[in-house]
């Protein structure tokens, strides 16, 4: 986390990212000693029981602690690229919630094969979060009440599983009781999600191995067994019929990601697949030049503003977390470059099935919107004299963006 002081005023100065996320709610001085400082959001009558560092303590001591203890509260993850939050009650994990795009209610959809992405951009438009999305989904027929029941456990289940890929980042454990609507029932007590968990992150280090990447591109050989069996045989005609790379594929199977990659890998070492690397793929057209702009500027703003803040490209980064939509939808998977730019190929991807003008106006304004931060940012670190130029600078990029989204218009 960035490294913040308290001014001869007694004044603290805290990150955007903790700025954006507390609001204007009042704060509350919960304890400190002469090695911490906690503060709570003073909204309801709920208090943080526990709060720390994720290191020595470890997602299985903590996920073991609740449960031995039968706790009922919520315990919150901020993590690199997103937050968890899961839900006890008397020590079992009874619902679980995240701001990671492939944690989305849709996606884990996507990923069961009971929901086409090609629906999605008319659907989003009239939920208003997670629970009323799947609401809409049902409501319209696209898919059964059972699929969407099945789909929230799985969400949960898969929330907790990938937990355990985390070593670094905060927690804290709030008492309040989880909100009964919320709570959905489990295949499995906590103790065996643990153990499930620890599971799937050794057996996925091994599939990783043959698999390579999530980006690599899949190719089948012609070699056919006669014991595929009917997800593996699917994954083949998948490949045939060209999708792009394996994190499609893993989606597209039908089976969940994990069993997917479990048989991806069995068909790389038997040899019915091979990985090739995915070649770098260069932005062209007035898009390339939306992103050419703007990356410009941020690699401006990293290379001062880092000077001052080495934290700045972690800070960065959750900021990106906690995007609203459509914007976080645009940075999915997508992490700033060691000189502060962005993979324009990435969220070009993310961007695939819009209309060329929507592709436009949409990219622009996600990237205004990393910029305005990163500006807020320059100015908090350099003062205003200091980060003068530089906001100049910005205010040039918007200006060139906008004469090319005009000129975009009128062809």
């Amino acid at each position: 986390m960035s490294e913040i002081r308290i001014d001869k005023d007694g004044r603290l100065i805290l990150p955007t990212g903790v700025v954006r996320a507390v609001g204007e709610r009042s704060l509350r001085l919960s304890s400190y000693s002469d090695h911490h400082l906690l503060l709570e959001t003073a909204v309801d009558g709920s208090k943080v029981q526990m709060a720390g560092q994720l290191g020595d303590v470890g997602v299985v001591d903590l996920l073991s602690f609740f449960n031995m203890f039968r706790k009922s509260g919520l315990l919150h993850f901020g993590l690199s690229g997103g937050s968890k939050t899961l839900y006890f009650k008397n020590g079992e994990i009874a619902h679980a919630a995240s701001t990671f795009p492939e944690e989305e209610i849709v996606e884990i959809l996507y990923s069961l094969g009971k929901l086409d992405r090609g629906v999605l951009q008319g659907v989003r438009q009239f939920a208003d979060g997670e629970l009323a999305l799947g609401k809409v989904l049902v409501d319209r027929n696209i898919i059964t009440a059972k699929d969407l029941w099945a789909a929230t456990r799985n969400q949960v289940e898969t929330i907790v599983y990938n937990l355990f890929t985390f070593h670094e980042g905060c927690f804290a454990f709030v008492d309040a009781a989880p909100a009964e609507d919320k709570l959905v029932s489990l295949s499995m007590n906590t103790q065996n999600l643990i153990m499930e968990g620890l599971r799937r992150v050794d057996e996925r280090a091994v599939y990783m191995q043959k698999v390579k990447s999530l980006d690599a591109i899949p190719v089948a050989t012609g070699q056919v067994p006669n014991d595929l069996d009917s997800v593996s045989q699917k994954m083949i005609a998948l490949i045939h019929s060209g999708v792009n790379d394996v994190r499609e594929l893993l989606r597209r199977s039908g089976s969940g990601d994990f069993d997917a990659l479990r048989l991806l890998s069995q068909m790389v070492e038997r040899g019915v697949v091979v990985m090739e690397e995915v070649p770098s793929v260069a932005v062209e057209g007035v898009l390339g030049e939306v992103v050419t702009i703007f990356n410009g500027v941020l690699v401006a703003l990293h290379r001062v503003v880092s000077n001052r803040n080495p934290q700045f490209r972690e800070e960065v980064s959750f900021f990106l977390r906690d995007l609203p939509q459509p914007f976080s939808y645009v940075f999915r998977q997508t992490t700033l470059k060691e000189d502060g730019s962005v993979d324009g190929g990435r969220i070009l991807a993310n961007l695939a099935g819009l209309e060329e003008g929507d592709k436009l106006r949409l990219l622009a304004d996600s990237l205004s919107e990393l910029i305005y931060m990163e500006c807020i940012a320059a100015r908090r670190e350099l003062g205003a004299t200091d980060s003068a130029e530089l906001i100049k600078r910005v205010q040039d990029v918007s200006t060139r963006v906008q004469a090319l989204i005009g000129r975009n218009d009128d062809e």
